[in-house]
């Protein structure tokens, strides 16, 4: 009887810090994607003064498009999507880079 109340004690004590776990995690994703909307700007930029509107308009076009996605998103507060437009659009811009960089070193 004493291991049956002490099992129930430790489920209900889990559960409690479960609760508590996820209360946490959850509160780390409802703000907005700040960095991650900077981040995105940013590589957007350098992706520009490499020459990608010309030599990869593709890509940048794209990480544009994300980013637009994701400032709409942002203003709507749908901060996951958003935050999730503001990577893609990282990568996208990274990728504008690459392949600028790539062609003018071909050049």
């Amino acid at each position: 009887m004493v291991i049956q109340y002490t099992l129930k004690q430790l489920r209900k004590n889990l559960q409690i810090a479960l609760l508590a776990m996820l209360c946490c995690l959850g509160g780390c994703e409802t703000g907005p994607p700040v960095q991650e909307m900077s981040d995105a700007r940013q590589a957007i930029t350098v992706a520009k003064e490499a020459g990608a509107a010309e030599r990869a308009a593709l890509h940048l076009k794209a990480a544009e498009k994300y980013l637009e996605s994701a400032e709409q998103n942002l203003g709507e507060q749908a901060y996951q999507q958003a935050r999730r437009d503001a990577n893609q659009a990282k990568m996208k811009a990274r990728d504008a880079l690459e392949v600028s960089e790539n062609a003018a070193e071909a050049q």
